[in-house]
């Protein structure tokens, strides 16, 4: 190319044939040419307008003012906004859903090009509540992002639909936390309607809460709120803050509240816990220490459900150990001596077995020792275990089993856990005859 390589490439570029392309080749140019200080910029745009002008297609005239507008975007911003709105006034003549359609990439582009505003007023005109909807949530973002709480107060008005509605409160909730506007956080929570994200809002609330550090008081706000809501609703959103305060460890706080709540209503939030805390073994450790009598044997339960329902590990051993140790129940010490099992611990899953009464619960203890050791090749410690229950019915049907599964093991290669569920049906068929 020649030295002035501007000119040159404005004058290649009239050899383009397809006019959307060549459209769009002047505007870069002209910005190009703007970015070098090259006052001929005016004119590379000037071109680029007289090509969209003779695109008969009208989609690809859209597109090509949306692409002009973009590149000028940079070089004269208020210009750009008429480019962006003559392409809107065509989009409004086109039928669904290719309008949507171009409206949708109309707002994404103005998004990106950092104008929430027009976006906003633009993405009014999309028909589909869906696609209407999503387009709002990504402008409540860029919004949120500039911290234009007021603006985005005003998406949030203009969502009428769920979950749009509550994902966009949701969203405000979050950015007032961040900026500890905890009243305005506090207003937008209490203008959720469903219950189920008001307990979404509440856990985010939590964690929240948890990470910044703030003082008790600031806790002791929210609680107010749910607890000044109607009765239903109330409990079920001071539920969601409580059991997401202690799943981030804040249990000193949580069990002094609890103190306030009927029993019912203690241990539905502490079985809250237990459920989202199922990975914190030092929560669920913690958790168990301030519980005694009939509510610490429902929560021993409840954990020793959770873990079994999932593939067991040894980080869990101190919280089994604990229970095992405290709990006086003997189906809870059956499924302490099976997830002991289940980690190969036999020594300690003898231990407890032996402190089960009652030889239906005796014979499920030792089953699933039996069957542990079974399945890591120990026959001779899986019959020991079997003939560790007495009763001449239960003992002469686990050791029936236990060999069973013996011959099962041979010629399957593997055993099937089910000893619960046989003892169960053994039971249910003795009491009938």
């Amino acid at each position: 190319m020649p030295l002035d390589v501007y000119r040159e490439a404005l004058r290649l570029a009239s050899d383009i044939r397809d006019k959307y392309l060549r459209a769009v080749t002047y505007a870069k140019i002209g910005y190009y040419m703007y970015r070098a200080k090259k006052p001929e910029y005016k004119t590379a745009f000037k071109y680029a307008f007289n090509a969209a002008a003779s695109i008969e297609n009208p989609v690809l005239l859209v597109k090509a003012l949306v692409e002009i507008g973009t590149y000028l975007k940079r070089v004269d911003a208020r210009t750009s906004q008429k480019v962006f709105h003559q392409a809107y006034e065509s989009i409004l003549s086109f039928p669904e859903p290719l309008k949507d359609d171009l409206l949708e990439e109309l707002v994404i582009r103005l998004l990106e090009l950092d104008m929430p505003d027009d976006a906003l007023f633009y993405a009014t005109d999309v028909k589909d509540s869906v696609k209407r909807n999503d387009l709002f949530l990504k402008i409540l973002r860029v919004y949120l992002k500039k911290g234009n709480m007021r603006r985005a107060r005003l998406i949030i008005e203009q969502i009428d639909d769920e979950p749009w509605h509550s994902i966009a409160a949701i969203e405000a909730i979050k950015e007032h936390l961040k900026r500890e506007e905890f009243g305005s956080a506090i207003r937008v929570l209490s203008e959720l309607k469903s219950e189920y994200w008001l307990g979404e809002a509440m856990k985010e609330v939590a964690v929240h809460l948890k990470n910044s550090d703030v003082p008790t008081a600031t806790y002791e706000k929210f609680v107010d709120i749910a607890l000044g809501m109607s009765s239903d609703t109330g409990f079920d959103v001071l539920k969601s803050l409580l059991i997401g305060l202690g799943s981030q460890g804040e249990l000193d706080f949580v069990m002094k509240i609890l103190e306030r709540m009927y029993p019912d209503e203690r241990l539905s939030i502490l079985e809250g816990i237990v459920k989202t805390s199922v990975d914190k073994e030092e929560v669920l450790l913690t958790l168990l220490g301030y519980l005694e009598g009939e509510e610490f044997e429902r929560i021993a339960g409840v954990i020793m459900d959770q873990l079994l329902s999932k593939g067991v590990n040894a980080k869990y051993l101190p919280l089994v150990r604990t229970i095992g140790e405290h709990t006086r129940e003997d189906t809870i010490r059956v499924k302490v001596v099976t997830y002991l099992s289940k980690l190969g611990e036999f020594d300690e899953a003898l231990r407890f077995a032996g402190l089960v009464r009652g030889n239906y619960l005796r014979s499920l203890a030792f089953g699933s020792i039996a069957v542990s050791r079974l399945k890591s090749g120990d026959i001779d410690g899986a019959i020991d275990a079997a003939l560790e229950v007495k009763d001449p019915k239960w003992g002469s049907w686990l050791l029936s089993e236990i060999l069973t599964k013996i011959l099962e093991l041979q010629a399957e290669g593997e055993v099937s856990e089910d000893i619960e569920e046989k003892a169960k049906h053994q039971k249910v068929l003795w009491e009938k005859h």
